[in-house]
């Protein structure tokens, strides 16, 4: 949305003044706009933004045309998930499913359009109600409500789908599954805050634990099974597309205080039990493996799995002898659900070692690297501990105080030239940008306005921290590309996040996030590769009318605003909180809403 200013030239004095009084008008507008960064309601057909004000007796209206430099991609690229492309993942092998991890397009073949959401889209149902209804509009997917009808993961009803929380080893509901997990192990003392969910399906698990204020990554590939990672962001649950194939996880070592899989049929004991091993190196220690689904109480469901009592118990006899080599104990196993606990320490196991060295330790390596990666079958070093009853690294404070207790990687003086004071600084300092944030942004103190929430460059994860008691999730990046691996603290804190190479796509669907943070990434990115690609990406992940605020010195926001505008996102540079004098400046953004035009419409348009 922009003004031009007209300089009169034969015009009288009344004419220049109406002009003046305009173009005031105007600016006025456009700053109210953008204080209270006013969105259009969902069903808004068009991409204008209407300003009334009276002036004496006169009312003047003004609208602003979208500016379409950057065109529309076809609807048919509605989902598109470049680096997910389900055409070129033909190209590359199935073994080990490694054409379902990702691959990311050449240069050449990157789009310079922006992805359309689906005729009709709609804003999301507000958390909590988001967790059990979604529009159909918005995922026009209908197959999971027949393939897992008797499941009760998702019904359609009329406009919307319906979430019961069901799944395929809970029948009973989501709820009384983790109720059943909560009796073998402590779910409400703080001590499990970080969980992992392997084969999602629709985020489930991760969607009713939050009340128990656990935070879980949820993730799976896309399959067979359309949309099941979308779906799980559709209801505002923290979710990713990812696979266990042949890459490690994109997390750090020692991230999750437990993990999980419910029939999400990952071969776990082949391929030297490298998946597991996998698991062993992103959970804590003490952390938690969770299992329902083959093998376990195969007795009972053999016949319903068309598999045979001979085969399923060779399975899990397999699993058990992998886990025992991970030094793993085994808690217990009731009705469906078995749990395993990661050791503490690996004290006993390197005495053991001696003997038993399948798999070995890994050499020398940083088990936190994880982008593209190899998987490696060999087991994760624990910091060193002078006795069996010791915490490697040390034992974490319980959620809540967790989040603002110094990190033990920080302590541990793991993360070079991060220090405790390093810690403290950063944390006030999101608390004081943050309630700034609020009152430019005056939406950010509305409840439900904004659920899922992206920080592209968290760094300690303060921003994350300082929006803690907003019924909102963030997902944390650490790009690839700083000098500083800080994930693991996040971690730490009990946040969650992911690493991420910002030349590249991420692996997500379209309309994830209803607002991005953007601290620094441009400057980081400056000369890696263009600006206008990383925006693009942004344009699509972020829902219509979602915002965006940018954190960069005042050379690289009109760079960035120019493209924006192009993007057809409303915009405006502010000073930060430190006020005029600093470089460093602000800009809020709004994806103004469109959609791409209904079949009937396109139909109609050729006939014309």
């Amino acid at each position: 949305m922009a003004s031009k200013s007209s300089k009169p030239t034969n015009n009288s004095h009344g004419q220049w003044r109406k002009i003046y009084t305009l173009s005031l008008i105007l600016i006025l507008s456009i700053s109210s706009y953008f204080l209270g960064l006013r969105q259009q309601p969902s069903g808004a057909a068009e991409c204008t933004t209407t300003i009334q004000t009276k002036n004496k007796n006169t009312t003047i209206t003004a609208a602003a045309a979208p500016v379409k430099y950057f065109p529309a991609c076809g609807v048919e690229y509605s989902e598109y998930t470049p680096c997910e492309d389900t055409q070129r993942s033909l190209k590359f092998t199935r073994n080990r499913l490694i054409y379902r991890e990702r691959h990311c397009p050449e240069k050449e073949e990157v789009l310079k359009c922006r992805i359309p959401p689906p005729p009709g889209y709609r804003n999301p149902f507000v958390w909590p109600h988001s967790r059990d209804l979604a529009w159909y509009v918005n995922v026009p997917h209908k197959d999971l409500t027949v393939e897992k009808a008797v499941q009760n993961w998702i019904r359609y009803e009329g406009d919307t789908f319906r979430f019961p929380g069901g799944g395929t080893m809970f029948p009973d509901g989501a709820d009384a599954y983790i109720d059943h997990i909560g009796k073998l192990i402590n779910l409400k003392d703080g001590s499990i805050r970080t969980a992992i969910d392997t084969g999602c399906g629709v985020g489930s698990w991760g969607a009713y634990l939050l009340s128990r204020d656990i935070v879980t990554m949820s993730f799976a590939p896309r399959d067979t099974h359309e949309a099941q990672v979308q779906f799980a962001l559709e209801r505002g649950v923290p979710a990713l597309i990812g696979i266990l194939a042949s890459k490690r996880l994109p997390y750090p070592s020692s991230a999750f205080d437990m993990a999980h899989c419910s029939r999400c049929l990952i071969p776990w004991s082949q391929y030297d039990g490298i998946f597991l091993i996998e698991v062993d190196r992103v959970l804590r220690p003490g952390g938690y493996w969770i299992l329902s689904g083959p093998p376990i109480n195969w007795k009972k469901h053999w016949k319903g799995w068309e598999r045979t009592k001979e085969d399923l118990k060779a399975e899990q006899t397999a699993i058990e002898r992998v886990a025992k080599s991970l030094c793993w104990t085994k808690l217990v196993e009731d009705g469906d659900i078995a749990i395993w606990q990661k050791p503490i320490n690996h004290f006993n196991c390197k005495a053991n070692r001696k003997i038993a060295k399948n798999p070995p330790f890994c050499d020398a390596q940083d088990p936190d690297t994880a982008w593209y990666t190899e998987m490696q079958a060999c087991l994760t070093h624990l910091p060193e501990v002078s006795s069996s009853k010791e915490i490697a690294g040390g034992k974490l404070a319980r959620w809540p105080e967790r989040l603002n207790a110094i990190p033990q990687r920080i302590s541990r003086g793991n993360v070079k030239g991060v220090t405790q004071e390093t810690f403290i600084h950063d944390s006030e300092l999101w608390k004081k940008r943050l309630s700034y944030y609020r009152t430019i942004n005056n939406q950010l103190g509305q409840p439900g306005r904004y659920r899922n929430f992206l920080d592209m460059n968290a760094f300690l994860g303060g921003f994350a921290a300082a929006l803690v008691d907003d019924p909102v999730w963030v997902m944390n990046v650490v790009p690839v590309n700083v000098k500083v691996n800080t994930l693991g603290v996040i971690y730490d804190r009990g946040l969650i996040g992911t690493y991420q190479d910002w030349c590249e796509a991420m692996s997500t669907y379209p309309r994830t996030y209803d607002f991005i943070h953007a601290d620094s990434v441009f400057s980081l990115y400056e000369n890696r590769c263009e600006m206008e690609d990383i925006l693009l990406e942004m344009d699509r992940i972020l829902r219509p009318e979602g915002s965006v605020i940018f954190r960069e010195n005042i050379d690289i926001l009109a760079k960035i605003k120019t493209i924006t505008d192009k993007l057809n996102w409303s915009s405006q540079i502010v000073h930060g909180e430190d006020g005029p004098n600093h470089n460093e400046k602000l800009l809020f953004a709004v994806k103004n809403y469109w959609t791409a035009p209904a079949l009937s419409d396109q139909q109609g348009s050729k006939a014309t």
